[in-house]
């Protein structure tokens, strides 16, 4: 179980962050740290296996957004790094004119500056034009301490978000290996129905399309199944995305290769934790066909969200789950502190490797998942 020291840096490392960050980083850190804390705080509270999957689960998601803020924050801080430093390896020889100059000013006996060739009136000229350049010296001697001092702060940010991060890691994993362990341990929920072994493998081998495997569910149990009574109809269009992540791929929009599906992609992170977006019956987890593993939500009568791509798979065919359960992970490796402060793959989607695809069936037919799901179709 995680300890809440571990937690403890990590929001200390999100608020230096978020001081150092700007606009939007900051606030997602900030937001990060506050969700970190509630996490913290349910964790410590959980009684039940119920109340640890869903303070693991908190707690997982919460690791995940804070990653995703310092992350962002990080990079913020290194490209000001990178801009300071080109500015002052810009301003070497302005720089070194200027402390000529201050060294001048700061070395000469009296006498000799208020001497002038010219006689009294050139010596009066002379330090009026002194008085004027002076204040403009200050300045720029000013603004070069300030970025300096910025400059070394940000190194000094940089070096501690390391060690932070390598923590903020080792939580992350300890978390989701604790939520794998409370979710096979969890004895609680309702069911309606029992998988039959036989029967699903049946229904397996003799299926090659996702169509003919969806529409042969009913199959999976060897007593009727009851139809559902829940209606989530009002929450049309509402409903959050079962991942972190970013669409690759709407619906029937080309990939690369030209093909079209049914459903959309999103790119995620390695290891991100995918949840039911709404409360479901599973009626099928496991491989099917060539989806990888695949996880299929039955949210309402005639309603199935079709899950695949994970590397993990949680729950058991015929249980009914709240909103927010954990239903698995995706695969890849978590990334090490290198990686995530590099700016190499910023903005490149590399640090999205891993794909979710989400398809919705309603009454036998797929539809457009944005129907159902909010993104920003119309942002």
């Amino acid at each position: 179980m995680m300890r809440r020291a571990a937690l403890a840096l990590v929001v200390a490392l999100l608020a230096t962050g978020a001081a150092a960050a700007q606009d939007d980083p900051a606030h997602a850190a900030s937001a990060a740290a506050r969700q970190l804390e509630r996490a913290a705080a349910s964790l410590d509270a959980a009684t039940s296996a119920r109340d640890r999957v869903r303070a693991l689960t908190e707690t997982v998601q919460a690791y995940e957004a804070g990653l995703a803020a310092m992350r962002e924050g990080m990079r913020r801080v290194a490209t000001r790094e990178t801009t300071l430093s080109r500015k002052l390896a810009a301003r070497e020889q302005e720089i070194s004119r200027l402390i000529g100059v201050l060294q001048v000013i700061e070395t000469s006996a009296p006498p000799v500056l208020l001497v002038h060739p010219s006689g009294p009136m050139g010596s009066a000229r002379s330090a009026m034009m002194l008085a004027d350049v002076t204040p403009g010296l200050n300045a720029q001697a000013a603004e070069l301490r300030r970025d300096v001092e910025e400059l070394r702060t940000l190194r000094i940010l940089q070096a501690n978000a390391a060690e932070g991060l390598k923590t903020a890691l080792a939580g992350v994993q300890q978390a989701r290996a604790g939520l794998s362990q409370a979710v096979a341990e969890r004895t609680d929920l309702p069911r309606r129905f029992i998988e039959d072994p036989v029967r699903t493998a049946i229904l397996l081998g003799s299926t090659e399309t996702l169509d003919a495997f969806a529409d042969g569910l009913a199959e999976m149990s060897d007593t009727p199944i009851p139809e559902s009574d829940a209606d989530i109809s009002a929450q049309k269009g509402h409903l959050p995305l079962p991942v972190q992540g970013v669409i690759l791929h709407r619906a029937r929009q080309a990939d690369a290769a030209g093909v079209r599906r049914e459903g959309m992609i999103l790119a995620t992170r390695p290891r991100a934790l995918v949840t039911a977006p709404v409360a479901a019956t599973i009626r099928y987890r496991g491989p099917l066909l060539d989806l990888g593993n695949v996880v299929i939500l039955e949210p309402q009568r005639d309603t199935l969200f079709v899950l695949s791509g994970l590397a993990e798979v949680f729950g058991e065919a015929g249980e009914v789950i709240p909103a927010g359960s954990p239903v698995g992970l995706m695969g890849g490796q978590t990334p090490e502190n290198g990686a995530i402060l590099s700016l190499s793959g910023d903005g490149t989607g590399t640090d999205h490797p891993e794909t979710l695809y989400i398809e919705v069936r309603q009454g036998g037919a797929p539809v457009d998942p944005e129907t159902w799901f909010q993104t920003d179709k119309d942002g």
